[in-house]
């Protein structure tokens, strides 16, 4: 099998790339490296069934080049992060949105099956306690910026399943909740690596408002089979899956294991949204995923606990890798360093 890869040199798309070529696909990685990273990739940067393309899905020409080669697409390239869309809410638009119909349109063309990664963030302020597939979208003003890149990832799913319904491209959608994992950095807003950093270091955890906001997070060792198990699945395709954490936690309380779990002798800070990302920012109380339609298809169970989660980030930040990619506020030092979730 002939696997495409878009924002394969990221976080979550670098362990995609492994786990496909150790079940013996040809992979192509197509990234810009604008969040990803290359050393993401040096486990199997020499792999004989490995290519790495460094392009943007904004370019048509690279899209084709790359997609009239693979049998399937696992499209995970997007502007990530609270932090990012915020700052540059044009760059998130054009990317989720541009990008996207452009893979879609040459997969329609080459017959490429497509697997789009989606987010939680498309619920928005939805509370509820178990949020399915079929849960409202509750999103603020699109005015504010903090709401650009749920409004971008819904097109995206409107634009997949339209290309589903009208020219039949066998497209399937994840939608990811808090997924948490060794590569993953702290600069864009992702919460649990900033918080280990910030353990690491011994500097004061910042929690934003009470911390009595609460999230379940999941493990890249958990989701990453799912994504794979979902795409090859012809019954998923036109169709949304949840994949997230079982165990509901308050950022306070995920603060206080990660002084816990990495011995640190930190204070927890709290900081007001406002100071990290100015005026009117908005986040949820809480977001719960709702897994049953996973677990109906493939039967998806998220197994690993959070403290495990924890240690795991924790050992990777510990590497010279991923030293120098611990503080968030690295292309912004004046800006308070925060915690977010994406």
């Amino acid at each position: 099998m002939r696997s495409l890869v878009t924002g394969g040199a990221g976080f979550i798309g670098s362990h995609l790339v492994e786990h496909l070529l150790a079940r013996g696909d040809s992979v192509t990685a197509l990234d810009d490296l604008s969040t990803g990273n290359i050393a993401n990739l040096s486990a199997v940067r020499n792999h004989p069934r490995f290519r790495l393309v460094v392009g943007t899905i904004l370019d048509p020409a690279v899209v084709l080049d790359c997609v009239s080669q693979s049998d399937r697409v696992f499209h995970l390239a997007a502007a990530v992060g609270v932090k990012l869309i915020v700052e540059e809410p044009l760059t998130s638009l054009r990317a989720n949105i541009h990008g996207t119909e452009n893979v879609l349109m040459v997969c329609a063309e080459t017959g490429a099956t497509l697997l789009l990664a989606s987010t939680s963030e498309i619920y928005g302020k939805n509370e509820s306690d178990s949020l399915s597939e079929e849960s409202d979208r509750i999103l603020g003003s699109p005015l504010k910026s903090r709401w650009t890149y749920a409004a971008a990832k819904g097109i995206d799913e409107a634009f997949a399943h339209a290309y589903w319904t009208e020219f039949g491209l066998p497209v399937s959608i994840v939608r990811l909740f808090n997924t948490v994992g060794p590569r993953q950095k702290g600069r864009y807003g992702m919460v649990v690596p900033n918080l280990v950093g910030q353990a690491l270091r011994g500097e004061p955890l910042t929690v934003f408002g009470t911390g009595e906001q609460t999230r379940c997070f999941s493990s890249i060792t958990d989701i990453v089979p799912a994504i794979v198990q979902i795409a090859e699945s012809t019954e998923a395709y036109g169709k949304a899956y949840n994949l997230g954490g079982a165990d509901e936690i308050s950022i306070l309380e995920l603060a206080e294991l990660v002084i816990r779990e990495t011995g640190s002798t930190s204070e927890i800070k709290f900081v007001p949204y406002d100071n990290a990302y100015g005026e009117g920012y908005e986040d949820m109380r809480r977001r719960v995923p709702n897994n049953a339609l996973a677990h109906e298809l493939i039967g998806f169970v998220p197994r690993t606990r959070i403290d495990a989660m924890v240690r795991a980030v924790a050992e990777s930040l510990s590497t010279a890798v991923d030293r120098d990619d611990w503080i968030m506020t690295q292309a912004h030092p004046a800006r308070v360093s925060s915690l977010s979730v994406s």
